[in-house]
C-alpha cells in the first residue's frame, strides 16, 4: 500500500470512529453535557400600562400579578405593598401583613408599607400589632387622614376608646366629612350600644359625594336595629339586588326582634379602616 492510500485509509477509519460515537446516544449526552449552557434571560418588571391594567382589575387577579411582580423583583416597594392590600381584599389578612412586613425590611420608612401593616393586622383581629406601625406611619405623615383614621380603628380594637376619639378627631380636622372616617365613628359607638350617636354619624357620611356602598349598607343596618324598617328597606332596594336586599331585611329583622346587635356583623366595617 502506497502512504498515500495509507493516509487515505487513516482518514476514513477516523471518520467512522467518529461518526460511531456521534451515533451512540450516551456519548452524544456527554458531549452536549461538556458544552456550555446559555443563561435564562432574567425576567424583567411588567411595563406601567400592564401594571395600571392590573390595577383595574378583581383582587384575585391583582394579588397573583403583584405577587409575582413582587418575585421578579423583590426590592421594588410598589409591588409589595400592592401585592399585600390585594392579599387583604382576599380575606387573606396574615399573607398580607407579612408581605407589607417585607416591605419595611427593605425599605423601614415605607409609609405606604406601614399603613398596610395596620390593615392587615385590624383585618385579622389582632390590631395590637399593627399599632406600632400605625403610630410610626402618623409620625411620618402627620397630614395624612388615613394614618389617623387607622390609628383610630387600631386604637378602639385594643380598648383604648378615648385614644380612638382623639386620633379620629384629628383624621376629621384634616378631612372634615370624610365618610371612612364617620363610618368608622359610628360603628365604635354601635360597638358600645349607642345608636342615637352613631345614626347622625352615618347619615351625615352617607351624604357625602364619595360614599360607598359600605357606609349606606352601614347606615341601613343602623335605621333597622334602631326600628327605622321603611327607610332601611328603602336604601337595601336601591343598593342591592332583590335576594340580597331581602336577605338583609331578614337579618335585620331578626335582630330586631331579638333586641342585639350583631358585634361581628359591625366590627367587619372597622376592617381595613
Amino acid at each position: 500500500m502506497s502512504r498515500t492510500t495509507a493516509s487515505i485509509a487513516i482518514l476514513v477509519l477516523l471518520s467512522g470512529a467518529a461518526g460511531a460515537a456521534a451515533a451512540d446516544p450516551v456519548t452524544a449526552q456527554a458531549q452536549a453535557s461538556a458544552r456550555p449552557q446559555a443563561a435564562a434571560a432574567p425576567r424583567q418588571p411588567a411595563t406601567a400600562e400592564v401594571r395600571a391594567a392590573y390595577d383595574r382589575s378583581d383582587a384575585l387577579s391583582r394579588s397573583v400579578f403583584w405577587t409575582d411582580q413582587a418575585d421578579v423583583d423583590p426590592r421594588d416597594p410598589i409591588a409589595g405593598v400592592k401585592a399585600a392590600a390585594a392579599l387583604r381584599d382576599l380575606g387573606r389578612y396574615d399573607q398580607a401583613a407579612e408581605m407589607a412586613q417585607g416591605v419595611l425590611v427593605i425599605q423601614p420608612g415605607n409609609v405606604d408599607a406601614m399603613l398596610e401593616v395596620g390593615r392587615a393586622h385590624i383585618a385579622r383581629g389582632q390590631a395590637f400589632y399593627g399599632v406600632a406601625a400605625l403610630e410610626q406611619a402618623r409620625n411620618a405623615r402627620p397630614g395624612d387622614w388615613q394614618a389617623w383614621s387607622l390609628l383610630g380603628t387600631a386604637y378602639e380594637q385594643v380598648r383604648r376608646p378615648d385614644d380612638a376619639r382623639a386620633a379620629w378627631a384629628q383624621a376629621l380636622a384634616l378631612s372634615p366629612d370624610n365618610p371612612a372616617i364617620l363610618t368608622n365613628m359610628a360603628i365604635s359607638a354601635m360597638t358600645h350600644g349607642d345608636s342615637a350617636t352613631a345614626e347622625p354619624l352615618l347619615r351625615r357620611a352617607a351624604a357625602q359625594p364619595g360614599a360607598s356602598l359600605k357606609v349606606r349598607l352601614n347606615l341601613a343596618m343602623v335605621l333597622g336595629l334602631t326600628g327605622k324598617m321603611d327607610e332601611a328597606e328603602q336604601i337595601l332596594r336601591r343598593d342591592l339586588p332583590p335576594e340580597a336586599a331581602d336577605a338583609n331585611l331578614q337579618w335585620l329583622r331578626d335582630r330586631a326582634r331579638d333586641g342585639a346587635v350583631d358585634q361581628a356583623r359591625t366590627w367587619g366595617s372597622l376592617q381595613g379602616g
